[in-house]
C-alpha cells in the first residue's frame, strides 16, 4: 500500500513539473513551444520536459525497483527519456537559424545591399521596411517622433517578426488589418518572401493594392500565411533605415529564442545629402537654395537635423566597435563605397559573418546587378554599376554644402575614413580617393 502511495506521489510531482516547466518554455523560447497567436496556433504536446526525468534520478535504486514493479511508471519514464532525445534533436535543429538586422539611413545603398539577402532563395525570409508603418504611425504633428516610444516599438516589432509573429506590427498598419489580411503593406513586392505561391492568396477584384507582388498575380497579403512560411524558412532578415540607436536593440541580442547580428552600413554623409537632394527633392528645398545663394545658416533646424543622423549613426558604430558583451561576434560595419567597389568581396564577407551559406544564387545576381547600364540604375533602383556609383555624388553636390557637411559630420566622417576636401577643385579631381583604406573588426568566429 505504501509503496503505491509512493508512486502515485511521484507520479503527481512529475505531472506538477511538466506543467511548470511547460510554461517556462513557452515564455522563453517560440524555437521550443510555438507561441499562440492569431497567426500561429498553439501545437499540442504529449510530451514530458527532461527535468521531471531528473526526478526520477534523483534516488536510482529506489526508482528501479519501483519501475520493476509498476508497469505504468516504466512507462512514463519510457516517455520522458523519449522527450528528452526529441527535444535535444528540436534545440540542434533551430541553433542553426540566424536572424540578420541591416541597418542604414536613407540613401545608402540599403536596398541594393538589402537584395543581397532577399536572392538568397528558398531557406531565407526577407522583409523590406517593415518599420516604415511604425515610423508612419508615431509621426507627430511636427515631422518628428517621440525617440523614446520610437525605439521601443521598433524594438517589440522587430523582435515579433524576428520570431514570425506579425501582431505587434498590425497595430501600426493602417487601415488597420481585417482578419490578419492586408492589401496596405508597404513595398511588399521588394520582399520576394512575401510574393512566394505559399503566400499568394487568390486574387480579388476591385482590391486596390499599391505594392502589390510583381512575379505572379496575388490578392492582399494574408498575414497568417506569412507567419507559416516564415518559420518554414531556416534564416529571416529585415532591412531598416529607421533604427536610430543601436543601444537600444540590446534586448534583441539578449533574446534566447534569437541569433541575431547586426550589419551597420554607413555611406560618406556629403554622399548621402547629394543623394537625399534628388531622392527627396521637396523635402531639400532649403538646401537647393542655398547652394544657388547665400551662406548655409548653420544653425538652422535642417543643418541641426543632419548634424543629428551623423552623431547618430557615429555613437551606434562606436557602440558596435566596442564589441562589448552583448554585441561580440554579432556586429559588422560596411562601408557602401567598398560594396560598391568590391561587391562580391564585401558580399561573401556579410555571409561569412552570419553563419549563412553564400550561394551561387546570391552571388549570380551580384555579378549581374553591379554591372548595370545607366539606364537601369535608376534613384531606387537595385541595380547598380557600382564603381561609377562611388564617385557620381563629387560633381552634383556644390563645394560649399560639403563644407557645411564637414563642419557638422566631421567626427563620423573621421571615424569612417572619409577625407575632407578644401577646395572644389579637390571635390571634382576623380585622381583623389576621397576614401581612406580602413578594415574595422573582422571577428566572424
Amino acid at each position: 500500500m505504501r509503496m503505491k502511495y509512493t508512486i502515485s506521489l511521484v507520479f503527481i510531482v512529475a505531472l506538477v513539473i511538466i506543467e511548470k516547466e511547460n510554461n517556462i518554455i513557452s515564455r522563453v523560447s517560440d524555437k521550443l513551444t510555438p507561441k499562440q497567436t492569431p497567426q500561429t496556433p498553439l501545437q499540442p504536446s504529449n510530451s514530458a520536459p527532461a527535468s521531471a526525468l531528473g526526478l526520477l534520478k534523483l534516488n536510482g535504486s529506489s526508482f528501479t525497483t519501483l519501475s520493476k514493479l509498476d508497469p505504468v511508471f516504466t512507462i512514463m519514464k519510457r516517455r520522458l527519456e523519449n522527450y528528452t532525445e526529441q527535444r535535444s534533436e528540436v534545440i540542434g535543429s533551430a541553433g542553426n537559424r540566424k536572424h540578420i538586422l541591416l541597418l542604414a539611413t536613407t540613401r545608402t545603398g540599403s536596398s541594393f545591399v538589402g537584395e543581397f539577402f532577399n536572392q538568397q532563395g528558398d531557406n531565407m525570409f526577407y522583409l523590406f521596411e517593415p518599420l516604415w508603418h511604425v515610423e508612419r504611425s508615431l509621426t507627430l504633428e511636427s515631422g518628428g517622433t517621440n525617440a523614446t516610444a520610437a525605439a521601443r516599438a521598433y524594438r517589440e516589432v522587430l523582435q515579433g517578426l524576428f520570431l514570425c509573429d506579425f501582431t505587434p506590427l498590425e497595430s501600426f498598419i493602417d487601415p488597420l488589418p481585417v482578419d490578419h489580411v492586408t492589401s496596405a503593406l508597404f513595398r511588399r513586392e521588394s520582399s520576394s518572401s512575401l510574393c512566394e505561391e505559399s503566400v499568394c492568396s487568390p486574387f480579388v477584384k476591385k482590391v486596390f493594392e499599391r505594392y502589390h507582388c510583381r512575379t505572379r498575380k496575388c490578392g492582399p497579403l494574408n498575414l497568417t500565411m506569412a507567419s507559416e512560411s516564415c518559420q518554414q524558412k531556416e534564416h529571416r532578415a529585415i532591412k531598416s533605415v529607421r533604427v536610430r540607436q543601436l543601444e537600444t536593440l540590446r534586448p534583441l541580442a539578449e533574446d534566447p529564442r534569437l541569433d541575431i547580428k547586426f550589419i551597420q552600413l554607413v555611406r560618406d554623409p556629403r554622399a548621402v545629402l547629394a543623394s537625399r537632394m534628388v531622392a527627396f527633392s521637396a523635402k531639400y528645398n532649403n538646401w537647393k537654395k542655398w547652394a544657388v545663394d547665400g551662406d548655409v545658416p548653420i544653425d538652422d533646424d535642417e543643418v541641426r537635423k543632419l548634424k543629428g543622423n551623423c552623431d547618430n549613426i557615429r555613437m551606434s558604430a562606436e557602440v558596435g566597435l566596442r564589441q562589448p558583451s552583448w554585441l561580440r561576434r554579432r556586429y559588422m560595419l560596411v562601408r557602401y563605397e567598398d560594396i560598391a567597389r568590391f561587391p562580391m568581396r564585401k558580399a561573401a564577407e556579410m555571409y561569412k559573418f552570419t553563419g549563412i551559406p553564400f550561394t551561387p544564387q546570391v552571388k549570380d545576381w551580384v555579378l549581374k546587378n553591379t554591372q548595370a547600364s545607366n539606364e537601369a540604375s535608376g534613384v531606387y533602383s537595385t541595380q547598380k554599376n557600382s564603381s561609377e556609383q562611388v564617385e557620381k555624388w563629387r560633381f552634383s553636390i556644390p563645394y560649399k554644402l560639403a563644407q557645411v557637411v564637414q563642419r557638422v559630420c566631421g567626427p563620423t566622417m573621421k571615424l569612417f575614413g572619409y577625407r575632407f576636401v578644401n577646395s572644389e577643385a579637390m571635390l571634382t579631381d576623380k585622381s583623389i580617393s576621397l576614401i581612406e583604406e580602413k578594415i574595422f573588426i573582422q571577428n566572424f568566429s
